[in-house]
């Protein structure tokens, strides 16, 4: 019977790499606080009765206050899609923090390029501890890919039941695993912005086509003759709806390619350094 090769599954433990433990509670929670939050602004501050020459003295939840002293307060008169609106915008204000905050621990300490030409330097030179020391000063998303990597090919400079083929797959596969617990951590709350972008300015345009039938309706039930100037009001007040979206869902796109832009430098480090390691094994160790 001819004799058969020893595979890496069967002569390499399993990987070494730990799944991240991360709630997610703020990707439920900061929606809910924003839009109660953006309510409270749109009542309570835009729409407070010292800003208006005919405050309402009734309908607690949305009162009809008249006559609007500055143009903060005629932002009121926008609508009850202006509290949604500022929701919004409060959730592109924190989920920016969140993941600015985020990303910029997995940047880790120093530059990427120059962190894997450090370990590339010490993989040349065979110093496999001089190499993880780097990772733990480096401390970002790459190096913790790097340093799941470098602790396999530590063990397959040993291993002696696998040929070399089978070493470097073994260390990528590694690598791979690291990666996939890596990257999810990076994208994670990306959608809300990317959702913002384009739903924002679709609510902006909502809340504006609402206050042009209030106001058209308003010309009709007057006979069409009378007050053109409460019209121009009114369209005034409806158009503060199209640009708090607008620039809510501006904000948003900018943030959405400033962290993806910034995931994808993360990414090329982590594929360059998993090229690094199979390389670095297949030259050295054969």
């Amino acid at each position: 019977m001819a004799e058969t090769k020893p595979t890496a599954s069967a002569s390499v433990k399993a990987t070494s790499v730990q799944p991240k433990k991360s709630g997610n509670a703020i990707s439920w929670i900061a929606p809910i606080v924003c839009i109660v939050a953006g309510y409270l602004i749109w009542r309570f501050v835009l729409g407070a009765a010292s800003g208006f020459n005919n405050p309402a003295t009734d309908g607690w939840f949305w009162p009809e206050h008249k006559h609007p002293k500055d143009a903060l307060h005629r932002i009121y008169e926008g609508g009850i899609i202006v509290p949604l609106l500022i929701g919004m915008l409060l959730m592109v204000i924190v989920f920016s923090i969140e993941r600015f905050l985020t990303i910029s621990k997995a940047l880790g300490n120093g530059s990427i390029s120059d962190f894997v030409r450090k370990v590339q330097y010490h993989l040349a030179n065979r110093n496999v501890d001089a190499a993880l020391a780097e990772c733990d000063k480096q401390r970002g998303s790459v190096a913790n890919v790097m340093k799941a990597g470098l602790r396999r090919y530590k063990e397959m400079i040993n291993e002696t039941g696998l040929d070399t083929e089978q070493k470097v797959l073994s260390i990528q596969k590694e690598v791979e695993e690291a990666t996939a617990l890596e990257l999810p951590m990076l994208q994670k709350n990306l959608v809300f912005l990317s959702t913002i972008t384009s739903v924002g300015t679709l609510v902006a345009l909502l809340g504006t086509v609402i206050g042009m039938i209030k106001s058209f309706a308003a010309l009709g039930d007057t006979g069409g003759g009378g007050d053109s100037s409460a019209l121009a009001v009114g369209i005034s007040e409806a158009l503060y709806n199209t640009a708090l979206g607008i620039g809510t869902s501006a904000l948003a796109l900018i943030m959405y390619n400033i962290f993806t832009t910034k995931i994808d430098s993360i990414t090329y480090g982590i594929d360059e350094s998993g090229f690094t390691l199979t390389q670095s094994f297949a030259s050295l160790y054969k």
